[in-house]
């Protein structure tokens, strides 16, 4: 028998290989300062598109005076326990019902981080007898819920009507063997290239096929739609969707996260739901200023025209230099390029040493061999100087590599 550490000395994983070269600058970057458009990284001022504080609210003073207040009258700790046991307050049940009415679902219910709790939702909502059926590109939260079931599963690819409605027909028949029901899950907005959801087209097969939909909203909420109220808003189709979830972690710039939907549906996830009925509730500094991140959502639209006007010109800007964004329809801006990782991590040491701009790099695994995507995530706080300097830099970064100079240098970082 060998030890079970063994594994870990021979194969460090697809991103862990890289660790010695990358981290602390490539991955675990430290970005110091005040969100903002431009903060502190290595020592220098850059353009930070890698924040997700898509309205601007993480410094907002209104969002600072709430929190700051909530914090010293109640601290981190208050409430203590499970929501459950001692936990809860009238200010989670005022958030969610405020958060149900602002989504038009009958109710919703909290949960302390979106990752966590949507691996614990999926888990809650299905039996063994049950399929699901879901997005080849969702995030990794519902990936790692699917996981966790222990009935059949079928993946379709990506936004592909042809393919979902294909999976759908052999999940009908599982579930018709099992006496189990359909799950499908989506995401809203597709975090990575920046495509919404094909919501419209899954919910009108609401008709041939008998599903239940869950529908993670994370960039869509607070940023698309009449009033910001999502992607099922933008596309017609709210009612449609049986379980909405949003976090709090992109347009409202804090930490938690919600489920919506009828109250019946809420009410099994708050009683069957593992990972929050045996964990801590949402402190309070958090509850009142999630309540007043939402207050200014509805009431101050100019925050969402803000960041529209922003993204229309950072990706018309970019689009009208030649660089591929591929089909982001959304706030979400990625930049295609072509190289491998070394060129990569050459490439974004120059943009970020010498150009003064900071983004995220995606690469393999994540992303097919040979491409590389640059990742930006534009907010209200941006200026039309970042949008300027950032397509500069990007025109400069994209000659150097085209002419072969980042191949050189990256054969040289690893």
């Amino acid at each position: 028998m060998r030890d079970l550490f063994d594994r870990i000395q021979e194969d460090k994983g697809p991103l862990g290989k890289w660790a010695k070269q990358a981290e602390g600058y490539f991955v675990f970057p430290k970005l110091e300062g005040n969100i903002s458009n431009r903060m502190i990284f290595n020592g220098k001022k850059v353009v930070t598109w890698s924040i997700n504080d898509y309205l601007g609210l993480a410094n907002h003073p209104e969002v600072l005076k709430v929190d700051g207040a909530a914090a010293s009258e109640h601290g981190m700790a208050y409430p203590m326990g499970a929501r459950m046991m001692s936990g809860h307050t009238v200010f989670h049940e005022q958030l969610e019902k405020e958060c149900a009415e602002f989504v038009d679902k009958e109710a919703a219910y909290l949960v302390n981080f979106g990752y966590q709790g949507m691996v614990s939702a999926i888990d809650a909502l299905v039996t063994k007898n049950d399929v699901i059926v879901y997005d080849m590109d969702t995030h990794a939260c519902i990936i790692d819920g699917v996981r966790l079931h222990a009935g059949k599963r079928f993946v379709y690819k990506h936004n592909d009507i042809e393919s979902f409605e294909k999976n759908l027909k052999r999940a009908t028949k599982i579930a018709e063997q099992t006496g189990g029901g359909i799950l499908v899950v989506s995401e809203g907005v597709f975090g990575m290239r920046g495509e919404q959801g094909r919501l419209k087209e899954i919910v009108e097969l609401k008709k041939k096929y008998k599903f239940r939909l869950l529908v993670d909203d994370a960039h869509g909420f607070g940023t698309l739609g009449e009033g910001g109220r999502g992607t099922g808003f933008e596309q017609g189709v709210q009612d449609g969707i049986d379980v909405y979830f949003a976090t709090f972690a992109k347009s409202m710039a804090g930490i938690g996260a919600f489920f919506a939907g009828d109250a019946d549906i809420i009410q099994y996830l708050q009683y069957n739901m593992r990972s929050q009925m045996f964990a801590k509730s949402l402190p309070m500094a958090m509850v009142k200023g999630a309540l007043k991140r939402l207050d200014m959502i509805r009431t101050m639209p100019e925050l969402k025209d803000k960041l529209w006007q922003i993204t229309n010109a950072l990706q018309s800007g970019l689009r009208n230099a030649g660089f591929d964004l591929g089909t982001t329809q959304t706030c979400i801006t990625p930049v295609f390029l072509k190289g491998d990782i070394p060129e990569a991590m050459a490439m974004v040491h120059d943009l970020r040493e010498n150009y003064g701009i900071f983004c995220s790099i995606v690469v393999y695994p994540v992303i097919p061999k040979g491409l590389i995507i640059l990742r930006l995530i534009p907010t209200a706080a941006h200026t039309q100087e970042d949008i300027d300097d950032t397509i500069a830099a990007f025109s400069g970064i994209r000659s150097k590599l085209e002419s072969g100079v980042y191949k050189r240098i990256g054969a040289t970082m690893i």
